[in-house]
């Protein structure tokens, strides 16, 4: 499209200087805004410091606006127009982008951009900004040096994913890491890592690799560790039986709003991808494949926070939660339960103090 080429040189930010963005510039380059929502060219709005507010810019027409759509996904590779209204992808600095066009968005095209997170770059961070205290980083660390198997949880926004990505940087440089995502954006300091994308299947209904599809792959390519961007459908059995095989250390993001639903949307999952598995045998999967559930939510004052880092049990045939660790919002703190978790065999099994927990 007009007005469109690839600024030079290996900078990220450089996709700035472009003339497209210049409308929305100041928010890109604000370090609190965390979240641009252009909504047409009627208005925008964004998130700092998490509060939610009128940005009180504007595109000056369409034409600006469809610059601005073909500079964000012209580098992805993606495919958007009118057989394929809606996209996720990613700018240079790795933010997440949502378009959908109009008439699907009434309004107008839309554009959601959640910004990469900067200011967080290590456990330390998420401790410093209160969104988890120092033993739960601690025993969180640990967790993932035993190879425990991990979701993370939370609604939009809530953090999941920095978390996942900041706690995986306790995995071991020796280890081998496949991360398989819908839209490529985690990233990894350890050497050997393969970053997997899905792809959508053509106008013409052909070519579709699914999250699926790239899970039952990477089983092939030597894993020490899976990593799956999020889980929305018939993956979750996927990822279900690969820890059944053996493959430890798997760790994910599920869109739930309590350590409960996690379990309630795996069982749906695996029932409306259509394996005829009774649901005692679902259940019993869910407790076998999770050791522990990282619910995070936002508090009414905007701040992030890991609220629950849950066990995952069987009893008796039987998924059965128990939290290690929560936040107690009337005391502003977090808590630790006396309760000793069943797997803490894995970790003197792999040369981790208990006493360290």
């Amino acid at each position: 499209m007009e007005g469109y080429s690839r600024p030079s040189g290996g900078d990220p930010s450089r996709y700035l200087e472009l003339p497209a963005f210049e409308p929305v510039r100041p928010l890109l380059e604000d370090p609190l805004v965390t979240e641009i929502m252009i909504n047409g060219t009627s208005s925008i709005f964004v998130e700092r410091e998490g509060a939610m507010k009128d940005s009180g810019l504007r595109l000056p027409d369409e034409r600006a606006l469809g610059l601005l759509v073909d500079a964000i996904v012209r580098p992805s590779g993606r495919s958007l127009d009118a057989q394929v209204p809606y996209v996720d992808c990613r700018l240079p600095d790795g933010s997440r982008v949502n378009i959908i066009l109009s008439p699907l968005s009434v309004d107008g095209t839309a554009i959601t951009i959640r910004r990469a997170t900067r200011d967080l770059r290590t456990v330390s961070d998420l401790v410093g900004n209160g969104s988890l205290s120092v033993p739960m980083a601690r025993f969180l660390a640990l967790s993932m040096r035993a190879k425990l198997n991990i979701i993370f949880s939370g609604g939009t926004g809530t953090g999941k994913t920095t978390a996942l990505e900041l706690l995986a940087k306790e995995i071991p440089s020796q280890e081998r890491i496949i991360v398989i995502e819908d839209t490529a954006e985690l990233r990894f300091d350890q050497p050997n890592v393969v970053r997997l994308e899905a792809r959508r299947a053509s106008v013409e209904g052909a070519g579709e690799v699914t999250l699926g599809d790239l899970l039952k792959n990477s089983l092939r390519m030597r894993p020490s560790r899976i990593v799956m961007g999020e889980i929305r459908g018939a993956e979750a059995f996927e990822m279900l039986q690969a820890v059944a095989t053996g493959h430890d250390g798997c760790l994910s993001v599920l869109h739930a709003g309590s350590p409960t639903g996690v379990i309630g949307r795996l069982e749906m999952m695996v029932t409306a991808s259509g394996f005829q598995t009774p649901l005692w045998a679902t259940r019993k999967q869910i407790a076998a494949a999770v050791d522990v559930i990282v619910q995070t939510e936002i508090l009414p004052g905007g701040r992030r926070c890991i609220t629950h880092v849950t066990e995952v049990a069987d009893e008796d045939g039987e998924v059965v939660l128990h939290d290690l660790f929560y936040f107690d919002p009337e005391g502003d703190e977090f808590k630790r339960t006396e309760r000793r978790p069943e797997f803490t065999q894995r970790f003197t099994e792999r040369g981790l103090k208990v006493s360290d927990l």
